[in-house]
């Protein structure tokens, strides 16, 4: 692939948000960046990737928290910033890649060849959709679908400017509800390949 390409795609819990950027990144032969961040950064830093995962994408904990003259106390606020310098030095070495979440659609979107999507759905199928991955009842997949996006929204909205969710922030807000997921897939492909063009 000759142009530089940075994906950034945020998603609602059950919204097949993630199973999207897998198939993007295989679509576009590139590295895809989720929680696999922390295995990276665990390497550099000598430390247990298992350890860290436990406070990805989390939202720091403002009541144990404290900042001393620029330094945080919080585990949550720390690994989320060693995520972020670690895809801004991707993306200051001129690498093409796919990340999920991570306010990546702020956090790179100063950089060439940056495209960001959003995927959310309807909640009925978003919730099937739940219920049949995790093997839960109606009500336990509502659960973890509310506990999950309060969960995404609380974290981004802390280090972001711009509103989880919010349509102005992204190229591209889409409903994959409406394609299902492969037709979402083959629609983004075509809007990235445009947009590589041009």
């Amino acid at each position: 692939m000759g142009k530089r390409l940075i994906l950034s795609v945020g998603r609602e819990f059950g919204s097949g948000g993630h199973v999207i950027a897998e198939a993007l990144a295989r679509r576009f032969e590139l590295d895809l960046y989720d929680n696999n961040l922390l295995e990276h950064i665990a390497e550099e830093k000598n430390v247990g990737g298992e350890t860290l995962k436990k406070y990805d994408e989390r939202p720091k904990n403002r009541l144990f928290s404290r900042t001393v003259r620029g330094y945080s106390n919080s585990i949550q606020e720390n690994v989320a910033n060693m995520q972020f310098d670690y895809l801004k030095k991707l993306a200051e070495e001129g690498k093409s890649f796919v990340v999920v979440g991570r306010c990546s659609e702020t956090i790179l979107k100063k950089y060439d060849g940056f495209i960001s999507i959003f995927i959310l759905g309807d909640r009925d199928v978003k919730r099937e959709r739940v219920m049949r991955l995790y093997r839960l009842s109606e009500e336990e997949a509502e659960h973890m679908m509310t506990r999950k996006d309060w969960e995404r929204k609380s974290y981004h909205n802390y280090y972001c400017k711009e509103k989880w969710g919010d349509s102005r922030n992204y190229d591209l807000s889409i409903n994959s509800s409406r394609l299902g997921i492969d037709r979402t897939v083959d629609l983004l492909e075509t809007y990235i390949r445009a947009r590589m063009e041009g």
